[in-house]
């Protein structure tokens, strides 16, 4: 199937096949987050998106090189001009925290949260503030090649000088005479040739904690820079894949490529992926707007947006049930058809197991997982694929109701399909465990509890068998009565 997975290309603007730069391997990079704060919703849909396609590559046989980096130095508030303080030194100034207490706090919190929402790790995790020498050799290329320029103890991206020779805009589609326009000259900001160059090396103020020393002044590097220093030193000069979210595209990811190309003569990505943001009342979720929800909040229901807390693979199902290039708008509404879908997948998962196989098939095995395979390959049409997992959860319960028939050779093609695709590929996992301790006395307890309501209604103590059904709902537990006698789940453990 290597040969038929298909990619949008951002910087082509058309879907394109994937072709890697070394036959069975794949170099990705995704930019990671700036831990000065909790993660929240939006950040979650751009790393399992890129969890996605990370698992999706290594079950198509790439061996994947997947680098995630850490940014703790250099983001200033305003992004686009480049201005204000370090995001994570005001942190550390407001908390009266050193500013790598503060990376520390938000860097555990970060993959805590990714672990429960079950993103794999990358394969390395670069951190800024290590890779200061390499950003200070790619800023010595960039000035001996004639695209940068020393101000004041600051080095500073010439973006008309480069735009004469290559296509400045070329990834987001923005013209260099637009900028000139749109773009001001904030105060302290005359050291710039143009308001629209961007900085490979701030000086730094007296009161700025994190620098290093360089021959240009104390300082520390720009943003932008970082991200093309590290993907360059662990990837190549060239490698696959640049993923980050859709509104990284500028600056962030247009300074990308004009660094790299005036730095060594050639573009270092060949494939930009980007996904599309988590809305709230048709507005992007950000930190920087103030209206976002932060994953322990989503997983707590600790939120007044939140009707109720949300588990993690809950979030994960409702972020892959939308194409990752599409917009998804947040309400409870939504959260709980997620929640009520997994509960719907995974408990067929649960069937699967239970059925056994006979001498001949009445359904057609093969044929959902050509459909479900063809979305994956169609830029990681995730909703469509999940659409064809839930025909043949329609197929296993049919089976299961004694309406079709399935063989034994069918049965273990079905159940590889599905631990394939719901457990390899979407990263889903069940999250009822039954193991040990205290999940199976809770277990044991809800069965007692069932089945005294089971002798209440056969001695027509109506009432009781009602208040015993009506308190396990409040607590989470589902049930439906069965001509067997019952079933349950819960909504979380």
């Amino acid at each position: 199937m290597k040969d038929q997975f298909i990619i949008y290309n951002t910087l082509s603007r058309k879907k394109e096949v994937f072709k890697p730069l070394v036959p069975g391997k794949v170099g990705l990079y995704v930019c990671g987050p700036t831990v000065y704060s909790n993660s929240h919703l939006g950040h979650a849909r751009a790393y399992i998106t890129f969890d996605l396609l990370f698992r999706y590559l290594t079950f198509l046989g790439y061996k994947v090189r997947y680098v995630r980096n850490i940014t703790d130095v250099g983001h200033l508030e305003d992004e686009v001009e480049g201005a204000g303080e370090d995001r994570i030194s005001k942190k550390a100034r407001l908390e009266k925290l050193e500013p790598m207490e503060v990376v520390q706090i938000y860097m555990n919190t970060f993959h805590r949260n990714m672990d429960d929402l079950n993103v794999l790790r990358p394969s390395i995790e670069p951190r800024a503030s290590g890779h200061i020498i390499e950003q200070q050799e790619m800023i010595e290329s960039i000035v001996k090649n004639g695209f940068a320029y020393e101000s004041n103890g600051s080095v500073y991206f010439d973006v008309e000088k480069y735009n004469q020779k290559y296509n400045y805009g070329k990834l987001s589609g923005r013209n260099l005479e637009d900028l000139k326009t749109n773009t001001r000259l904030l105060d302290g900001q005359s050291e710039k040739k143009n308001s629209f160059d961007f900085a490979l090396w701030k000086k730094a103020t007296p009161a700025h904690i994190m620098r290093w020393p360089s021959k240009w002044s104390d300082g520390f590097p720009g943003w932008h820079l970082e991200c093309s220093a590290m993907s360059m030193k662990y990837l190549g000069e060239q490698f696959d894949i640049h993923g980050g979210g859709m509104d990284l595209t500028f600056p962030h990811h247009e300074c990308e490529i004009a660094q790299s190309t005036a730095s060594q003569g050639n573009e270092a990505v060949r494939y930009w992926m980007h996904n599309n943001m988590i809305t709230i009342n048709g507005q992007k979720m950000a930190r920087s707007l103030g209206n976002f929800i932060t994953l322990d909040e989503l997983f707590t229901g600790n939120h007044k947006a939140l009707k109720q807390a949300y588990s993690p693979m809950t979030v994960r199902f409702f972020i892959l049930q939308a194409h990752y290039r599409s917009t998804i708008d947040f309400s409870n509404e939504a959260l709980q058809a997620s929640e009520k879908g997994l509960e719907r997948l995974l408990t067929a998962v649960n069937t699967l197991d239970d059925l056994v196989g006979e001498e001949q098939s009445t359904v057609n095995v093969a044929e959902v997982k050509e459909k479900c395979f063809a979305a994956l390959n169609d830029d990681m049409n995730s909703p469509i694929a999940i659409a064809h997992l839930f025909e043949a959860v329609k197929m296993i319960n049919s089976i299961k109701a004694g309406n079709e028939k399935i063989s034994s050779d069918d049965l273990a093609e079905l159940r590889t399909f599905f631990a394939n695709v719901v457990f390899d590929v979407l990263g889903l996992k069940p999250e009822k465990a039954t193991g040990s301790g205290s999940n199976e006395i809770l277990k044991g307890a809800i069965d007692l509890l069932l089945n005294l309501r089971m002798e209440a209604k056969a001695s027509k103590d109506w009432g009781t068998a009602d208040k015993i059904r009506n308190e396990l709902n409040t607590l989470g537990v589902e049930i439906k009565d069965t001509k067997d006698g019952f079933e349950w789940s819960l909504k979380e453990l």
